[in-house]
């Protein structure tokens, strides 16, 4: 039975502390779109995506009403491209127009982003993963919803340095064929090792091999409050720190489960998992950053950053396990420098650099994300920056990624 006061609480949480659904993500099997020729394939994918999500943004946006729940995107994943078109895709062109086909159902049902336009490649490529990972800066050029995503390591395979070293090159082009758009390919594209297959948020999610054939998995995101909570017990000790980031976690998840359940209900789709993942909006209030500087420091980057988001990613992931048996995706701390206000003040301060980033991605949930570099940076350098965080995924089993901006 829910009390007036946790719903008195909930509300605050939504109208002053920026919680959010960052997303409700179907994740649809396309391993039986496979057709004989190129048109049939693409034609059987078109059809399916949009019969199976043709009601996916309207439920989105019902629930969102029902409860007074902001719901932020809606999206797609589907199966790893370099797998459903490996048989009929004999050019990199014959994968971007996979992709096209990927952009004109999502534009059809309505939703944010899909993602999906994949390779998983941590131990070799076939000659399908490299036509596809060759095709994307050309398919994120031409796409307006698509994201793309390659997983070159893993911490039982090692690392694909072959895959490491093409996809400096494809960061660079990508960055070059979308420069009349900010170079926003960039933004859609991220490199992992330890990939999830039931990952909710873009640009990396995918619908992993393992998954049903049709999921429902929902992202939900609070820095804003948990940095409220903090504020209301500052001064405590380490124990009242870590049992309210807990705590807190775990009221956040159960409205991820909430909405979860209820669109798995009138979707008729099983109900896969839920991502907390605290993860940063320009927004004031909704900073990752911000958490880190009410636990004590003076800025992100400072002595016992590392610690202090080792402890937060902890204590988020104990609460979401708390709240429900469907936790997984990513689930902890997004530490995006370019979203994140306060730890872009952290970079101008001079406290923050890729170096001392590096070290807290070795805590957190993801890595590298959404790192603003000079456009002028070479191939081989970004190579060596993916290499070096595929290396910390690898080695401390866990995800990493990059997704790098130029």
């Amino acid at each position: 039975m829910i009390s007036i006061n946790e719903v008195i609480e909930t509300n605050a949480m939504i109208s002053r502390m920026n919680l959010d659904v960052r997303t409700i993500t179907m994740g649809i099997s396309l391993l039986d779109c496979v057709g004989g020729t190129l048109k049939e394939t693409c034609d059987n994918i078109y059809n399916k995506i949009t019969m199976k999500a043709k009601d996916l943004v309207y439920t989105g946006e019902e629930i969102s009403k029902k409860y007074g729940i902001p719901i932020v995107n809606k999206r797609i994943s589907v199966t790893p491209i370099a797998l459903v078109g490996g048989s009929v895709c004999k050019t990199s062109d014959d994968f971007v127009e996979i992709a096209k086909t990927l952009d004109r159902a999502a534009d059809k049902v309505g939703v944010n982003f899909i993602g999906g336009y994949s390779a998983l490649v941590s131990k070799s490529m076939t000659k399908a993963d490299e036509l596809l990972i060759r095709s994307i800066p050309k398919a994120l050029a031409v796409t307006g919803k698509v994201c793309s995503s390659v997983n070159t390591g893993s911490t039982k395979t090692g690392i694909n340095m072959d895959a490491v070293k093409l996809i400096g090159e494809i960061v660079l082009e990508t960055a070059e064929l979308t420069k009349d758009q900010d170079s926003i390919g960039c933004a859609k594209f991220v490199v992992f090792c330890n990939a999830p297959d039931d990952n909710p948020f873009m640009a990396g999610a995918f619908h992993g091999v393992t998954e049903a054939d049709c999921i429902i998995n929902v992202g939900v995101s609070g820095p804003g409050v948990v940095k409220a909570a903090l504020e209301a017990v500052r001064g405590e000790n380490f124990e009242v720190l870590c049992e309210t980031i807990k705590k807190t976690a775990f009221k956040i998840t159960r409205v991820g489960q909430l909405v979860a359940k209820e669109a798995s209900a009138r979707l008729g789709v099983p109900f896969g998992i839920i991502d907390l993942s605290l993860a940063p909006t320009p927004a004031v209030g909704d900073s990752v950053g911000e958490i880190l500087e009410e636990i004590g420091l003076e800025f992100s980057g400072a002595p016992g950053t590392t610690a202090a988001l080792a402890m937060l990613n902890d204590q988020v992931k104990k609460g979401g396990v708390m709240a429900s048996s469907y936790v997984g995706g990513l689930s902890g701390a997004f530490i995006p420098v370019s979203e994140d206000q306060r730890m872009i003040d952290a970079v101008e301060a001079g406290a923050l650099t890729i170096e001392k980033l590096e070290a807290m991605t070795c805590v957190c949930s993801v890595g590298l994300d959404m790192l603003a570099i000079p456009g002028d940076t070479k191939a081989t350098t970004i190579s060596g920056i993916i290499a070096d965080e595929m290396a910390l995924g690898m080695v401390n089993q866990k995800t990493t990624a990059v997704r790098i901006i130029l």
